[in-house]
C-alpha cells in the first residue's frame, strides 16, 4: 500500500485479524469489520462466503482464492459482479503439474494420500482434480479428510496401508497445523507436496505454485482502486 502513496496512521488505517487456522471465527471477525465500518475487507478465498454473509456492501478483495469462479465467489474472472473480487491461484490447473512433478521425482510411486480439509469448498474442488489427475497416472488414492486440527493426527494413523506420499491441499487449517502435519510425514518418512514455498522451506519434499507473497502485495492494486473509486 505504500507503494500506491498511502501511509499507515496517517493516510491508512489497517485493522489486522487473524483466524488461527480456525474457519469458524471468520463470521466474528467479519462482524467486527461490519461494526467498524471498513471500507473494504481484504482476506482469502475461503473466507469470502462467510464474510458475504455479513455484507453485501463493503467491497470484498481476495488474495488467494484456489477456484473462483468454481467455488462460487465470483460469477466469472472477468465479470466477477457483488462484492467480492481478487486473484485466483488456479489451484485446480496446477493440481495435475504438481503431481506430473512428483510422479517424475518418485518413479516409485504408486499409492498417494490426499490431505485436504473437507469443511472447505476450495480445497475440496482442488482434491477433486488432484485425484483425477492420479487417476490419471494410475494411482492408487487414499483420501485424509480432515476438520480441525484434532484430525491431523488420527488422519495419519488411520492409513490402512503404507502409502508412497502425501498431496496436501493448502488453506488455513493447513497453514496454522504446518509443523504438525510435516512432523507427521517425516516421522513416517513420507514425501509431502504442497502448493505453497514456505512449506518446502519448512521441511516438505518438494512444492509447486504462485507466490502467495507476491499475490498478497498485487492485491494492494485492488484495494488501491477501491479507496481512490476507481
Amino acid at each position: 500500500m505504500r507503494e500506491f502513496g498511502w501511509v499507515e496512521g496517517r493516510t491508512i488505517t489497517i485493522e489486522y485479524r487473524w483466524s488461527e487456522g480456525r474457519p469458524e471465527r471468520y463470521a466474528e471477525i467479519a462482524a467486527e469489520f461490519v461494526r467498524l465500518n471498513v471500507d473494504v475487507i481484504l482476506t482469502v478465498g475461503s473466507a469470502v462466503p462467510i464474510v458475504r454473509q455479513a455484507t453485501t456492501v463493503i467491497p470484498i478483495v481476495f488474495a488467494v482464492a484456489i477456484d473462483p469462479v468454481g467455488s462460487g465467489l465470483v460469477a466469472s474472472l472477468a465479470k466477477p459482479g457483488g462484492n467480492a473480487t481478487g486473484l485466483s491461484i488456479q489451484a485446480n490447473e496446477v493440481a495435475g503439474k504438481r503431481l506430473e512433478f512428483l510422479r517424475e521425482a518418485i518413479p516409485q510411486l504408486y499409492r498417494l494420500a490426499i490431505l485436504f480439509n473437507a469443511d472447505n469448498t476450495q480445497p475440496v474442488l482442488e482434491m477433486g482434480e488432484a485425484q483425477a489427475e492420479a487417476r490419471r497416472l494410475r494411482l492408487e488414492i487414499a483420501p485424509l479428510a480432515i476438520r480441525g486440527a484434532d484430525d491431523i493426527g488420527p488422519a495419519f494413523q488411520d492409513l490402512k496401508a503404507r502409502v508412497d506420499a502425501v498431496y496436501v491441499a493448502v488453506d488455513q487449517l493447513i497453514v496454522a497445523n504446518r509443523a504438525q502435519i510435516l512432523t507427521l510425514a517425516l516421522n513416517e518418512r513420507l514425501p509431502t507436496v504442497f502448493s505453497e514455498r514456505d512449506f518446502a522451506k519448512a521441511g516438505a519434499f518438494m512444492s509447486y505454485g504462485p507466490n502467495y507473497s507476491d499475490l498478497f502485495r498485487h492485491s494492494a492494486d485492488y484495494v488501491d482502486k477501491i479507496l481512490r473509486g476507481d
